[in-house]
């Protein structure tokens, strides 16, 4: 039975030999292991195996897993990759480092005025919805720079670059347009905004072309923690 080592192991190698095929270090992409719904225990595990980054996408369990690593794991860094309603913001502002899904000004000023005093800036990525699906969160290309000029004017974020779930698709050419796009939204974020240096695209069925195409940060769960349960 492989480990949650093992599997952590694996993803790396595959990023490793991804890199190498489009001519990049590998060093130029962090693994974001997806931790929702899982237990304590195995985000330990995944630690002692040498993970630092984790994502969660429920906010109040996300806020329970932080608060109960916190003394003995400080060093870990988290990242908010779900859906977050106005009203949840305050935990998102007072638990994590990085949020990846801001779509409003509204939700962007909250957690800017939530954001404790004694915190770093929160990291903040802009989710672009790069597949125009009713069904996902995101915001048009073309709402990009006025997004990002509103983060950029709020003292307690930083705005770091783009987060988006292209189509889940077979069709490598549908992938490669999406991700083009993507990559050429944050050439143009990262030349208007010094602090941008971060593109969160790509997971386990299309991390190679995530990669090819300039990702800088992959998520992957089910790979690394098995498959997820729902009920939870």
């Amino acid at each position: 039975m492989t480990t949650i080592a093992d599997r952590l192991a694996a993803a790396q190698h595959r990023i490793a030999q991804a890199a190498q095929k489009c001519a990049r270090s590998p060093e130029q992409i962090r693994l974001l292991a997806v931790s929702k719904t899982k237990p304590v225990a195995d985000i330990i595990e995944a630690y002692q195996a040498g993970q630092r980054c984790f994502g969660e996408n429920y906010v109040q369990e996300g806020a329970f897993k932080i608060n109960a690593l916190k003394h003995d794991y400080p060093d870990i860094e988290w990242h908010f990759i779900g859906p977050l309603q106005s009203n949840k913001t305050n935990l998102v502002a007072q638990h994590f480092d990085w949020m990846h899904t801001v779509a409003r000004d509204k939700i962007a000023q909250r957690l800017n005025e939530q954001r404790p005093s004694g915190m770093a800036p929160l990291n903040v990525c802009i989710q672009i919805n790069i597949s125009d699906e009713a069904t996902k969160s995101g915001i048009p290309a073309a709402q990009m720079l006025p997004l990002a000029q509103c983060i950029s004017s709020l003292p307690h974020l930083t705005l770091r670059g783009l987060m988006a779930i292209p189509t889940a698709t077979t069709d490598c050419a549908l992938q490669l347009q999406e991700f083009t796009e993507l990559q050429q939204l944050f050439a143009t974020l990262k030349q208007a905004y010094p602090t941008v240096d971060t593109l969160s695209m790509g997971m386990s069925n299309d991390l190679d072309m995530a990669i090819t195409c300039g990702s800088t940060l992959v998520r992957i769960g089910s790979a690394i923690f098995g498959e997820r349960d729902y009920s939870i």
